[in-house]
């Protein structure tokens, strides 16, 4: 891939990290935002777009930790932990903070 001119080095970890933001990004908006939206504002869209929008980040945060997991080679406890992080609303960007700690 280049960019400006520069060769960048995409490999399964840096995708599977910026996934990992976006999907707890969206997280937070589905529990802090759209949730509100729809039981205090009556607004059910709010979490039908964002809902939809974090499934799709979701399935897509599972398919990139499968592929860093076997570039990585990482123990069967470490990856429980980051499939487990996924669940908590905070917790994937603690995640890519041990992954960037770790390179």
């Amino acid at each position: 891939m280049y960019f400006s001119g520069k060769s960048i080095v995409m490999n399964s970890l840096s995708i599977f990290r910026k996934v990992a933001v976006a999907e707890g990004i969206s997280y937070i908006l589905l529990i802090f935002i759209a949730m509100p939206l729809k039981y205090l504002a009556d607004m059910p869209m709010a979490v039908k777009y964002t809902g939809w929008a974090h499934g799709m980040l979701f399935v897509l945060y599972i398919a990139c930790f499968v592929m860093a997991w076997q570039e990585a080679k990482w123990k069967i406890g470490k990856s429980a932990l980051i499939v487990l992080a996924s669940l908590l609303p905070f917790a994937p960007f603690y995640v890519d903070k041990k992954l960037k700690e770790d390179n």
